[in-house]
């Protein structure tokens, strides 16, 4: 093994440093990993802009990167799932396991987790990682290094829709067309939704979105909550029963109340102020439940086989990709919004300029 463990640091806001750490070395239960691709999610991006996302604030040298594939290099002790060689996505949220929300199965909101690249835990942009031996999907051969990566995101999709219970012939709107409520669209899709309709201020991703499969897009930008949500009801059939909010914006809550069916279920995907103002007169009579989701519990194995199958292809979200020894463009594309999905390969080191794919639309 070259000792080469190029890795990502990001010191403070808008510093970000390429330095060589030490190779670290598999515990039980552990397995090192040869990390081969990884995505750059919006969480990374305002951690490299602003120094924090949310509550969380970088205090301290911080690893990016959490949506991760990568080869398994050696194993700990008492590990038998995986082998050296075995291609692996990377869950990268990693519970107690012995809380009661854990035990349950609701792992994802165990106060004990840590999740890479959040603070004080180390992200993947560095060339060997460790992770437990449980929190690593083999790949089968079908399924790329960069679709390996992309199932953190797919499973944040997966969550958002079992959690507003879609299914076959649910009707479905998807507010934002950002890389996760395009990924939203394409669960929907497999999961047998329909219609379904996607709202945004960028009529590029709208059509975007429309070539993944949405049935109807509406452009928002410019109009009151009011004309946003006409426009919707007289474009889709019947109201949506399930609203997936992957903006955070507060104009698009207000919408999916206006625009959500009788106990419709609002999922509240994105990230946006921590308070916002509802009309919750109208989600009672409607009787509409509102959900939150954060991140996704066993979600990983549905999302591989949803690629594994061919069901999803997330493959057209990838616009642009780089080198590691090019992070700070992979960072500046994907704040500039001329990307869906920038992705990392790691171990690559020639790109003479950032590869993007052809077919891809012109975001900006």
């Amino acid at each position: 093994m070259a000792e080469d463990n190029l890795t990502a640091v990001l010191h403070a806001a808008q510093d970000l440093r390429l330095e060589q750490r030490t190779i670290p070395q598999p515990g039980p239960g552990e397995v090192l990993l040869r990390v081969a691709s990884v995505g750059i999610c919006g969480s990374d991006v305002h951690y490299w802009w602003r120094g924090r996302t949310a509550r969380f604030v970088v205090e301290a040298p911080l690893v990016l990167g959490h949506e991760s594939s990568a080869t398994v290099v050696a194993c700990g002790p008492y590990v038998h799932s995986l082998k050296p060689g075995d291609r692996v996505a990377i869950e990268p949220g990693v519970p107690c396991r012995r809380c009661d929300h854990c035990r349950s199965g609701r792992y994802n909101v165990c106060p004990h987790v840590r999740f890479c690249a959040t603070p004080p835990v180390d992200g993947t942009l560095t060339r060997y990682y460790v992770h437990p031996a449980d929190f690593c999907f083999k790949l089968p051969d079908s399924v790329s290094d960069e679709e390996g990566a992309m199932l953190e995101p797919l499973a944040v999709a997966v969550y958002s829709c079992k959690r507003a219970e879609v299914g076959p012939g649910t009707p479905v709107l998807v507010l934002g067309a950002g890389p996760i409520g395009l990924v939203a669209v394409l669960t929907a899709k497999a999961m047998g939704a329909g219609p379904i309709c996607v709202t945004d201020i960028n009529e590029k991703r709208l059509q975007f979105a429309k070539e993944l499969g949405a049935h109807y897009t509406v452009n928002v930008s410019g109009r009151s909550t009011k004309e946003a949500a006409d426009e919707i009801l007289s474009v889709m059939p019947d109201p949506p029963t399930a609203l997936l909010e992957c903006s955070g914006a507060d104009s698009s809550y207000q919408i999916s109340i206006l625009v959500g069916a009788p106990q419709s279920i609002l999922v509240t995907v994105g990230r946006g102020k921590p308070e916002v103002t509802l009309p919750m007169t109208l989600v009672t009579v409607k009787e509409m439940d509102i959900r939150g989701i954060f991140r996704y519990a066993n979600c990983y194995p549905v999302a591989l086989s949803l690629v594994a199958c061919g069901r999803v292809d997330v493959r057209p979200l990838i616009t642009h990709r780089f080198t590691l020894r090019q992070v700070e463009d992979a960072f500046h594309a994907a704040k500039e919004g001329v990307a869906i999905k920038v992705m990392i390969r790691v171990q690559q080191e020639n790109f003479p300029t950032a590869v993007q794919d052809q077919a891809a639309p012109a975001l900006v």
